[in-house]
């Protein structure tokens, strides 16, 4: 291992499994697949949010409209995230494994962050514009959303480049992340709490719903952070499964926070304008 930490030094445990034993061609497909898969249902989620704008009163269309600049940014985040995947590794013929190639880029999770670093306090917004909040202020939740929601994300970036080389230095800043983390799932239940307070009762289950996707869904992110050390224990392990795993849980906890969350949203924002006497499938659609 301390050879390998001499070469990659804060690298992401993926490129030290590249180093140490290289993908396996399913391993590195899958992975590559699953990537791929990421951004293909942003877009589709996009296409959603822009068809069903109109299936809303005008007073919740602010939710869909953040979904919809959440799918983009996903979108073209995770397709350079999938990008630098395929471009760090290479296929060696004599091991018949894939490899960091020379003179390449090392992969990087980073690229994850910098989509989550935009994407969470929009995600956090989007709620705000679809509840009435009885007893909580409008701008005090905002601002604790955006501040908890860029710390954990901020702090969870730096925590993730010490994976290797660092365990007692990634555990503290993943520590520091799941603070923020907690305070963030105490607000969301009170808004959500708060919401089911006089709406009809249609919004008030899928208000249920949202809660228990959002339990789930950002649950599967600290997983996906400690990966290395749930197969490996006190060292990280390099293990390609474990490089799967990884990949595979992120691309469930994105595709479950933003696009379903959005949609158990705008479902939410129907049944409130529903309620609220506005019908829009019998709105006149010739101009």
């Amino acid at each position: 291992m301390s050879d390998l930490i001499e070469q990659l030094g804060n690298a992401t445990f993926e490129n030290y499994v590249a180093l140490d034993s290289g993908f396996t061609e399913m391993a590195y497909q899958m992975s590559a697949h699953v990537l791929t898969v990421g951004y293909a249902i942003m877009l589709a989620g996009l296409l959603y949010f822009a068809i069903t704008l109109k299936t809303v009163a005008p007073k919740y269309r602010m939710s869909s409209i953040l979904s919809a600049v959440v799918m983009v940014s996903a979108a073209l985040l995770l397709f350079i995230q999938s990008m630098n995947w395929t471009s760090a590794m290479v296929y060696d013929t004599e091991t018949a494994r894939y490899v960091l190639g020379d003179g390449q880029d090392l992969f990087n999770n980073g690229y994850r962050y910098l989509n989550w670093l935009i994407d969470v306090p929009m995600l956090l917004f989007q709620i705000l514009f679809v509840v009435t909040l009885t007893n909580s202020k409008f701008s005090s939740v905002r601002n604790q959303f955006w501040f908890s929601g860029t710390a954990m994300i901020i702090t969870g970036y730096i925590g993730q480049f010490y994976e290797v080389t660092s365990p007692t230095t990634f555990f503290i800043w993943g520590a520091i992340s799941t603070l923020f983390f907690f305070h963030i799932l105490f607000v969301m239940y009170k808004v959500i709490q708060e919401g089911k307070e006089g709406a009809p009762a249609e919004a008030q289950r899928y208000l249920g719903y949202i809660w228990i996707l959002f339990l789930f869904s950002w649950m599967l992110y600290p997983g996906a952070y400690l990966m290395p050390y749930l197969f490996g224990g006190l060292e990280p392990a390099l293990s390609e499964t474990a490089v799967v795993a990884r990949h595979i849980t992120y691309t469930i906890a994105d595709v479950s926070s933003k696009v379903i969350y959005g949609i158990l949203l705008t479902l939410t924002a129907q049944a409130m304008s529903k309620a609220e006497g506005y019908e829009y499938e019998k709105l006149d659609t010739v101009s």
